[in-house]
C-alpha cells in the first residue's frame, strides 16, 4: 500500500522530484568546490611560509658567512707565528731590606725561575705558559712566536736559587705585558717590572737606609 501511494505522488509531481535532485546535486558540487578551494588556499599558505622560513635560514647563512669573512684575517694574525717575535724581558731581584719595594740595597738573583703566563680575558683560562731563567746580572729575556691579542699576559715569579730569599715580595710576585703588534708600540720588545722576593732576615744596614727614604718622602 504505501509502495503504490508512493509511485502516485511520483506521476503527480515528476517535475519536484527532479528539482530535489538537481538541487542536491548543485548542493554537493558546491560543497566540493569550497572544500577543494579551502585545501588549495591552505596549501599555497604552507608554501609561502616554506619559502619565508627558506630566506630567512638563507640571508642567516650568509650574514654568518660574511662575519667569518670579516673574522677571518683576525684570526689568522692570532694564530700564525710572527715573523718578529715579541721578547718579555725583566729582572728579579731580594728585597735585602725586606721595604716591599725597591731600595738601594737590592741584589739581583741569577737563576731564578719566572714564567710567562696568557689568560683569555672573559674566562681568564689559562691559554699560553712559556719559562725563562734570570742570567747572572738576574735579567731574563722570553722570546714569545705569537700575538695575543685578546689575551691578559703576566711575567710571574717562580722561584729562587737562593735559600736566604726565596719568599715572594707580595705585590712584586707579577709584572703585566702586553704581547700584540696592533696596540701601537713600535718594538716587538716588551719589559716587564722588575719582580722581588725578600730576604729571611733584613740586612743590619737596612735602618739607616729605610730612615733615609722616610726623610726623603717627608
Amino acid at each position: 500500500m504505501g509502495n503504490q501511494f508512493f509511485r502516485l505522488l511520483l506521476r503527480l509531481f515528476p517535475h519536484q522530484h527532479h528539482h530535489t535532485h538537481t538541487h542536491s546535486l548543485s548542493l554537493h558540487i558546491s560543497h566540493s568546490s569550497a572544500f577543494h578551494f579551502r585545501n588549495l588556499v591552505i596549501s599555497l599558505k604552507s608554501l609561502r611560509q616554506n619559502e619565508v622560513k627558506r630566506q630567512k635560514t638563507a640571508s642567516m647563512a650568509k650574514l654568518f658567512l660574511l662575519i667569518a669573512l670579516c673574522m677571518l684575517p683576525a684570526l689568522a694574525a692570532a694564530t700564525r707565528p710572527m715573523r718578529t717575535p715579541f721578547t718579555v724581558e725583566g729582572k728579579v731581584y731580594c728585597d735585602t731590606c725586606r721595604a716591599g719595594y725597591e731600595t738601594k740595597a737590592i741584589t739581583y738573583i741569577a737563576g731564578a725561575k719566572v714564567r710567562l703566563e696568557c689568560r683569555d680575558k672573559t674566562s681568564m683560562a689559562l691559554l699560553y705558559t712559556k719559562e725563562g731563567t734570570t742570567d747572572s746580572a738576574g735579567c731574563y729575556k722570553i722570546p714569545v712566536a705569537e700575538d695575543h691579542l685578546d689575551q691578559f699576559c703576566d711575567a710571574v715569579l717562580v722561584s729562587s736559587p737562593q735559600k736566604d730569599c726565596a719568599t715572594v715580595s707580595p705585590g712584586r710576585e707579577r709584572a703585566r705585558v702586553i704581547l700584540t703588534a696592533n696596540n701601537g708600540i713600535a718594538s716587538y720588545n716588551r719589559f716587564a717590572n722588575a719582580m722581588g722576593f725578600m730576604r729571611t732576615e733584613a740586612l743590619s744596614g737596612c735602618t739607616q737606609i729605610l730612615k733615609e727614604l722616610q726623610e726623603l718622602d717627608e
